[in-house]
């Protein structure tokens, strides 16, 4: 492409909490100057009067299914969604049929990724081999192989001696572990929130106590090894709290919280069925409260869709018999914009940083998540005046499963720019 100019756009720069209304050049792949008039002769421009220009988005936990499960998503629709959704850079979990758990099978899914991805992928390995919990992978071979960090994600190490001995390595070789906090016999078998809507739907509920628990075991052991531990989809007021004073003594950990959990109560499932069904489960008010003031403080880092696609036969079982989980590439930062922003329960500016410089710098991406020189062209254009209705049959994803079906949202992306390919997204031409 050359150069390609975007001329009036209001540039929103998380890193350094800036926003203006200028232009921004890029050149060969790379951003070479960003604000003010820009006015190069060799350039296709295209005027952005009305948008907002933010670094693209950055998902640190997707379910992109392949290999073995692709009746679910692939690489290939999983991007595609992530593409609809602003997102230019997901973190994919390890989680598939088999496991990512040595280099041969992360080097044979790279590869995949090589062919069919159109947005950039990081793969996670497994931190122990097969997702048994009982021998840890080989980490510097797979880091080797190509891994971006560890997690066990759909489940804890139970063992404490191989939680201890990953952090320790994690400490020493400096890549991420991306932890689920559940002890399952607390979780006990349950499919929504321990409380009043369990006892309504005559299920069993699933324990505040069963994140809290393995999140406090494993903050201790991150304090005792220097280990670097991210806790995904932070679901409890406790656990805010917990993570809040874990960093206050100067423990090296970082957290994440989803769409769902920031907008949703338990009560959802009353209504949705499977389709609010998720692990960990929605909480109460009173938690959702305190996920938004650990965004708003800090102590969340990153919001994180936790995208997790299942068949619609899956999701048409009953609440007990359904799978866990729920999609959100595609629906995160309407949702988000439409809830909070406009509902004045977080910046813009907030919301933009988790999902771009945070994840960027936790991920160690120097280039990306950024809008300066020498970063990685990757950008998404909103529009915060467009609105739409969430319709889950015009998905890019496989994926239908999504607590958000026939929602009117505001602030929808409209383009993504990839270093040399632009895309005009949702509907926009």
């Amino acid at each position: 492409m050359g150069k390609l100019l975007l001329k009036g756009g209001r540039l929103v720069d998380p890193e350094r909490r800036k926003e203006e209304i200028g232009d921004l050049l890029i050149v060969d792949g790379k951003i070479r100057q960003v604000g003010g008039s820009i006015s190069p002769s060799d350039a296709s421009v295209i005027d952005i009067s009305g948008l907002i220009v933010a670094p693209g988005f950055i998902d640190m936990h997707v379910h992109l299914r392949q290999p073995g499960q692709e009746h679910k998503e692939t690489i290939a629709t999983g991007t595609a969604a992530a593409l609809r959704g602003g997102f230019t850079t997901v973190l994919a979990m390890a989680n598939t049929s088999p496991p990512i758990d040595s280099p041969r099978i992360m080097r044979e899914v790279l590869e995949i990724i090589r062919r069919d991805a159109l947005v950039n992928v990081l793969q996670m390995g497994t931190i122990t081999m097969g997702m048994r919990g009982e021998k840890l992978v080989d980490f510097e071979a797979m880091i080797e192989a190509g891994a971006a960090g560890f997690s066990e994600d759909g489940k804890s190490v139970m063992n404490s001696r191989l939680m201890l001995e990953a952090l320790r390595a994690s400490g020493e070789m400096g890549f991420p572990i991306s932890d689920h906090c559940e002890d399952p016999d607390l979780a006990g078998g349950g499919v929504v929130n321990e409380g009043e809507v369990a006892r309504r739907l005559g299920v069993r509920g699933i324990s505040h106590l069963a994140e809290e628990v393995i999140l406090a075991r494993d903050l201790m052991l991150a304090e005792e090894t220097k280990g670097r531990l991210h806790v995904a989809h932070v679901s409890t007021k406790r656990s805010v709290e917990m993570v809040r004073e874990a960093k206050a003594r100067g423990i090296n950990v970082t957290a994440e919280v989803t769409p769902h959990h920031l907008t949703l109560t338990q009560k959802a499932a009353l209504e949705m069925g499977a389709d609010a069904k998720m692990n960990p489960p929605l909480r109460d008010r009173g938690d959702v409260e305190a996920l938004i003031e650990g965004l708003r403080d800090g102590t969340i880092d990153a919001i994180a869709t936790d995208h997790a696609p299942h068949t619609p036969q899956e999701k048409s079982l009953s609440l007990e018999e359904a799978p866990f989980g729920v999609i959100g590439l595609e629906t995160c930062f309407p949702v988000l914009y439409t809830e909070l922003v406009l509902k004045g329960k977080l910046d813009l500016m907030d919301l933009i940083a988790a999902l771009t410089i945070n994840p960027a710098r936790i991920l160690g991406l120097e280039r990306k998540g950024r809008l300066r020189k020498g970063a990685d062209g990757e950008l998404v254009l909103l529009d915060l005046n467009r609105e739409m209705v969430v319709d889950p049959e015009n998905f890019a994803s496989k994926g239908r499963n999504t607590p958000f079906a026939g929602m009117k949202v505001k602030g929808v992306p409209v383009m993504v720019i990839i270093e040399d390919e632009i895309y005009n997204v949702n509907g926009v031409r």
